[in-house]
């Protein structure tokens, strides 16, 4: 079976050839890393990029809030600025650190912006055509931190919490207008009948969730709701990440129709993740970048990964598994990872 068809039994549970195993490389690794040490890397392992192609010199195009010394103002007026090319940077201006301009405030189009960046809708169309016509997985998503990241990019954080505890007249229209764009957002997506709708948005810190429960069921939970209901209604996949510890939210999330769940391995606890998932929800893994694969050794890492496949997946399918290369991580700990990814992609077949 093709890749596409793959994820979906794996999600459905319908005994896959082989586990998924996703392994992105940051842009900022090309500066990082020798490029050639890199791309030898990469070329001794197709199962993980069965697409690439060797270059020269590997060039990475930094997208808007990447890009060290240039601050990026987001269609909602939130200011970004970063420290490294290529790493995602934080917002430091918030166009509403105070209520007084909301009165004039209105939304972006969603015709012209996911929120975060400018987008070409025709572009996006012809890309779904292509990957539909060669048989890849269709995919589409609102951007990262499309709700609550974004009210707090654009109250900052703490004035977000004082206004959920005293319950901000002014905040509950802010959300109505951030659920509308949103909400408009995927209805245009789902025009273009994709196979699975991602739903991104950080709520864990190291320890327990940015907000809390009662806040999140009462605040953000009915706005998730709304938003994933198109995709439910059309038997679309609904897939919601978050980075961080969120046992206190999966299962209102769940609840709120999340089919497929990318959370953090070690921060949420491997056997815990087990116990309330496997067999149950699709887990699309995060595979740990503070520790292990960043500190620990060759050996280390494949008996993390080994671990993983044993406690969460299954030949029934119900495991993904995903991770994010940033620089500082050791090349032989690189190798590593990406053996053992691919050497237990088929423990199950």
């Amino acid at each position: 079976m093709n890749h596409r068809e793959n994820v979906l039994k794996a999600v459905r549970f319908d005994s896959p050839d082989y586990i998924p195993m996703s392994f992105h490389i940051n842009g900022a690794c090309w500066r990082h890393y020798d490029q050639n040490a890199l791309q030898d890397l990469i070329e001794a392992h197709p199962f993980l990029f069965p697409a690439f192609t060797r270059r020269e010199t590997v060039n990475p195009q930094f997208g808007l809030t990447q890009r060290k010394d240039e601050p990026y103002t987001d269609p909602w007026g939130c200011i970004w600025t970063t420290s490294e090319d290529g790493i995602t940077g934080s917002v430091h201006g918030h166009p509403l650190s105070d209520w007084n301009p909301f009165s004039a405030y209105t939304a972006p189009d969603p015709n012209r912006t996911d929120g975060t960046y400018p987008i070409d809708w025709k572009k996006i169309e012809e890309r779904v055509q292509r990957q539909r016509k060669n048989g890849e997985l269709v995919g589409g998503g609102l951007p990262h931190g499309h709700t609550f990241l974004r009210l707090q990019d654009m109250r900052g954080y703490e004035n977000l919490m004082f206004d959920m505890v005293d319950e901000e007249p002014m905040l509950l229209s802010l959300i109505e207008m951030i659920e509308e764009f949103n909400y408009r957002f995927v209805l245009k997506w789902m025009e273009l009948e994709p196979d699975m709708m991602s739903f991104p948005e950080d709520l864990g810190m190291q320890v327990g969730p940015m907000l809390s429960p009662n806040d999140f069921r009462k605040f953000i939970k009915p706005v998730y709701q709304k938003l994933m209901a198109p995709a439910r209604d059309a038997g679309c996949i609904v897939h919601m990440h978050s980075d961080g510890d969120i046992r206190l939210l999966v299962d209102d999330l769940v609840d709120g129709g999340v089919q497929v769940i990318n959370l953090q391995d070690l921060v949420n606890g491997i056997d815990w993740i087990a116990a309330k998932f496997a067999g149950r929800i699709c887990i699309d893994l995060d595979i740990d970048r503070q520790a292990i694969t960043a500190r620990g050794t060759p050996e280390q890492i494949d008996d993390l990964i080994r671990e993983e496949v044993e406690k969460l997946g299954s030949k029934a399918g119900g495991l993904m598994m995903i991770y994010g290369l940033y620089p500082g991580v050791p090349l032989e700990n690189v190798c590593a990872l990406m053996e053992a990814m691919e050497k237990y992609s088929t423990h199950y077949s």
